[in-house]
């Protein structure tokens, strides 16, 4: 699948639009491997919850690489595989939003849906990250009751599924339904940002418990070592869910 690919700059900060104004993936300028907006920080919630160490992510939709690129960078041992539906947005994410050229990046140019039918990855993926739109703003196929269950046989022990959802299109809450059935209730999202983004995430594990003080520690050590503040993204969670005795029941 094929659309128009045009860039845009403002206050230094480069953009990727999809043959409209709708942003598909904002980059600093100055600041390459940064997460420029909010709810590409608020899916990398997952990092705080399993304390194992990042070793195979995949991502569906490259856009501007923003997520990759900050994972790529501080997480020296990690492997990422990429689906992305157009063949011309890969060469773009290269020559103007700095995606690096390296043996630990697999990008693959095919239609997800269809690819994790065909391939069915079993228990191979710590990570999950789905932001795939076309033109439209439609994720087709990517919102789909069989896609989310295929995303949960993909992920290994303590693995994470994360989606990038519109809480403003038609369906939003038939896909919250279908993520929460697909991972057997162990689910959670935020409320709508600014820009009308939700992330929606699923969890493979039997039920979790985590204390906020430690949730909070881990927030700020991966701050200290990536500059990625996940704090923020913890006291908007607790405003959503009812966390009795400071715990986060998953």
């Amino acid at each position: 699948m094929k659309y128009s690919i045009e860039v845009s700059e403002t206050e230094s900060v480069r953009y990727l639009h999809f043959g409209s104004e709708w942003i598909q993936g904002a980059m600093r300028i100055a600041r390459p491997w940064a997460l420029e907006i909010a709810y590409t920080r608020e899916m990398l919630l997952p990092l705080l919850l399993n304390a194992k160490p990042l070793r195979r992510c995949l991502l569906v939709g490259l856009g501007a690489a923003s997520q990759l690129k900050f994972l790529y960078r501080h997480f020296p041992d990690a492997c990422f595989c990429v689906l992305e539906i157009n063949p011309d947005v890969p060469p773009v994410a290269r020559q103007l939003f700095k995606l690096p050229d390296s043996p630990r990046i697999d990008i693959i140019i095919d239609d997800a849906a269809a690819w994790m039918t065909t391939n069915t990855p079993q228990a191979c993926f710590d990570l999950i990250l789905q932001d795939g739109f076309d033109a439209a703003g439609s994720s087709g196929a990517l919102s789909g009751a069989a896609f989310y269950a295929r995303c949960r046989a993909a992920l290994g022990a303590g693995g994470a599924f994360v989606c990038n959802l519109l809480g403003y299109r038609r369906g939003f809450q038939a896909n919250l339904r279908r993520i929460r059935r697909a991972f057997s209730g162990r689910s959670l999202y935020f409320p709508s940002g600014d820009n009308g983004n939700v992330v929606a995430m699923g969890f493979a594990d039997a039920p979790q418990d985590f204390p906020l003080t430690e949730l909070r520690e881990r927030a700020l050590s991966l701050k200290n070592r990536t500059g990625l503040d996940l704090r923020p993204a913890l006291s908007r969670l607790q405003l959503t869910l009812a966390a009795p005795d400071g715990r986060l029941r998953l």
